[in-house]
């Protein structure tokens, strides 16, 4: 599913015309976005939470020759999904 997908089932199922909700769709992911790089956590309930967590500097191995590099530190995004969410997907 794309975002376009995701304004089309909008307009279709609510009736806001296609421009209110694909302006609906990107203040929505917006803020989520917004959200994420402050490093703050994103709960929605009976879907999941997003978490941003943090990852130190590690070695690491190039692959080709086989030589020591560090691998610098990180920010990842994190999902982990609610409980009805996994039965609903598993039922």
């Amino acid at each position: 599913m794309t975002k376009a997908d995701i304004v089309e089932q909008i307009y279709e199922k609510v009736g806001f015309s296609k421009k209110e909700s694909a302006e609906l769709v990107e203040r929505v992911f917006g803020l989520i976005k917004e959200t994420l790089e402050n490093g703050e956590k994103i709960k929605i309930a009976g879907f999941g939470n997003f978490v941003v967590k943090e990852k130190a500097d590690r070695r690491g191995r190039n692959p080709q020759t086989g030589d020591e590099i560090i691998i610098s530190a990180r920010r990842i995004l994190t999902f982990k999904p609610s409980q009805v969410l996994k039965s609903s997907i598993n039922s």
